[in-house]
């Protein structure tokens, strides 16, 4: 039995073509008059006022996956949705208003992608990460400006890199 692609039943899906129909072309008078920065600009000015929501709700979703890992235990599959909710807050958090907690995010997905097997990822730490986040979402610590945000940013990214020292890290040479 053969396995490749003329062998296997296929059908190729062609979206309509009509997006046309579904904007207004500006006159040339409207187009000089046009700048989509500035309209950029608004459209997130108008949006922002959701984004505390939006990061509650990504908090919502670590909290959630966290809980399996607890109910569970730490497996491939119960880490999986942690780091995956981890990963879309390290993501969204500058584009919410939160570098911060986008911050705290980055080096919980630093952690969990360094460690050689979710086996020897510390429950403790992990769950230091998702108690900070949460914290830190709930208080508003945004940015620089919060010292006590960025004072727990630093101890666990301390703690972080002096647990993955145990590890030996493989060089670009290793991986080739």
């Amino acid at each position: 039995m053969s396995d490749t692609a003329l062998d296997q039943d296929y059908e190729i899906l062609t979206p309509p073509d009509n997006l046309r129909s579904k904007v207004r072309e500006l006159t040339p008078r409207e187009a000089k008059k046009f700048d989509p920065v500035k309209a950029a600009e608004a459209a997130i000015a108008r949006l922002s006022t959701h984004f505390g929501s939006w990061m509650v709700n990504e908090t919502a979703t670590l909290m959630q996956a966290w809980e399996g890992v607890q109910s569970e235990g730490m497996s491939d599959e119960t880490v999986a949705p942690l780091y995956q909710a981890a990963h879309n807050i390290k993501g969204q958090a500058l584009t919410l208003g939160f570098p911060l907690v986008g911050q705290v995010a980055a080096s919980f997905c630093h952690l969990i992608e360094t460690v050689p097997s979710v086996d020897k990822l510390p429950a403790e730490l992990a769950e230091r990460y998702v108690a900070a986040i949460r914290a830190m979402v709930m208080e508003g610590a945004k940015d620089d400006g919060n010292s006590m945000g960025v004072k727990l940013l630093d101890t666990l990214a301390v703690v972080t890199d002096d647990f993955l020292k145990q590890f030996p890290q493989k060089s670009d040479a290793d991986a080739e």
